[in-house]
């Protein structure tokens, strides 16, 4: 039976050195968000770039709903995960939804404008979410 504990900075140093995980226990969050992030950053490329490949669609695909949903998912950090996931992909749709529409309403529709204007506004939000955690925490340091 195995025991599942916190680790302390005492027992992780000694417990990390002692035996390496690996197999099928290990943790593969940081490769699968690799991963998404290199799709991702091929389907922008091969969309601005104007590429013939057949993955072009489906990779662009991939980056308009994964790059503002990782956004709005930073800035939900309260929620339960299955409530993050819902509305962060609820929130991308919506999101791509807002720029197609302001880009049609304004004539000024292209592919490689829309997928700038996704990426501008999704790294927006994601830049903003440590300022509002740092300015919540300055402002409960005052208030103290």
């Amino acid at each position: 039976m195995q025991n599942i504990g916190i680790k302390t900075a005492s027992t992780a140093s000694t417990e990390d050195t002692e035996q390496p995980r690996s197999g099928p226990g290990r943790d593969l969050s940081p490769l699968l968000a690799g991963a998404a992030t290199a799709v991702g950053a091929i389907g922008a490329l091969l969309a601005l770039t104007d590429s013939d490949s057949a993955l072009r669609g489906p990779f662009t695909l991939f980056f308009l709903l994964v790059a503002p949903a990782t956004a709005i998912a930073a800035a939900l950090r309260g929620l339960d995960p299955f409530g993050r996931v819902l509305a962060s992909v609820a929130g991308a749709i919506v999101l791509d939804m807002l720029v197609a529409q302001g880009m049609l309403a304004v004539h000024r529709w292209s592919v490689s404008g829309g997928i700038t204007a996704v990426t501008v506004l999704s790294a927006l939000a994601l830049l903003l979410v440590p300022v509002r955690r740092r300015r919540g925490r300055t402002a409960r340091r005052q208030g103290s």
